[in-house]
């Protein structure tokens, strides 16, 4: 477990890879593009599926007398 074990995080910065243990910074223009996509997802979504309204009936029930 150390500089030549490539799944550990300081084998990832010696081999000078990366993956799930050494996983990049994102850069910001990315992250606004991805923050537009799911801004965008949610308004299709909720103009697509309206929700329905359903109204429940209540069950007779008997008077006592």
């Amino acid at each position: 477990m150390g500089r030549g074990d490539k799944k550990t995080k300081k084998g990832k910065i010696f081999a000078g890879s990366y993956g799930k243990t050494r996983v990049r910074k994102e850069k910001t223009e990315q992250k606004f593009i991805k923050q537009k996509a799911k801004k965008e997802e949610v308004i299709v979504e909720k103009k697509a599926a309206p929700k329905k309204k359903t109204t429940t009936k209540k069950k007779a029930t008997k008077k006592d007398k």
